[in-house]
């Protein structure tokens, strides 16, 4: 019935393509009244760790934030550090949904389902970089939107968890980041599946982030 899209390497492409038509359309349409620095970075070794010249773990991000701040004017270490506060990475990696032969393998209250919306990720142990104030960020983007409320993911205590970029930056660069990502099935298998309304969905949630970050951030006490 169309409610699914099958393939390969979703993860992380879908992200990838979700940012990418997120940041043309805010190009196109509302760069004029934006008073921020809107950007986006794909990175390489994701899957091995983002130990690499060109990884996440790299001084890349670093590096950018400081010479763009530098080409704007902002030399200074106070400058700097103000840009630092200011920002925010909206960190995307595809999430587990819940599989309906599998459903216990996550916690009660915590199983994402596909074609149900974004998904935050949480993990007490920062494998995942949110928090109460990030994560409402993103809640908050998804009402002005007028999308469906996010869902939330917790890894079950007696389970692994993985990672993603967001720590890793977050750690490199102080930058605050959250943790999201569509819900999809059989992850990092030769067939993985995600639901259309999700990819929907997801674009929607990029384009609502960089329209109302800066609002919702000077909003917030």
């Amino acid at each position: 019935h169309s409610e699914f899209i099958h393939s390969s390497r979703m993860d992380n492409h879908a992200s990838c393509f979700l940012a990418v038509e997120g940041l043309v359309h805010h190009v196109g349409v509302e760069l004029e009244e934006d008073e921020d620095i809107a950007m986006i970075t794909l990175f390489d070794h994701e899957e091995v760790g983002s130990s690499s010249a060109v990884g996440a773990g790299s001084p890349i991000m670093g590096d950018a934030v400081k010479r763009i701040s530098s080409a704007l004017g902002a030399d200074s270490e106070d400058m700097l550090g103000a840009t630092i506060h200011n920002s925010f990475v909206l960190s995307c990696d595809q999430a587990h949904a819940v599989h309906p032969n599998y459903a216990s393998k996550h916690e009660k209250f915590h199983k994402p389902k596909m074609n149900g919306g974004m998904v935050i990720k949480w993990n007490s142990n920062q494998r995942y970089a949110t928090n109460g104030v990030t994560a409402f960020i993103v809640r908050e983007v998804a009402r002005k939107m007028k999308l469906a409320e996010p869902q939330e993911f917790v890894v079950r205590n007696d389970c692994g968890c993985g990672s993603t970029i967001g720590p890793i930056i977050s750690t490199n660069t102080g930058i605050r980041a959250v943790d999201i990502g569509c819900p999809s099935l059989s992850m990092h298998s030769i067939r993985e599946t995600m639901g259309i309304a999700d990819l929907t969905n997801g674009l929607n949630i990029f384009k609502g982030f960089f329209k109302y970050f800066r609002e919702i951030d000077s909003n917030i006490k």
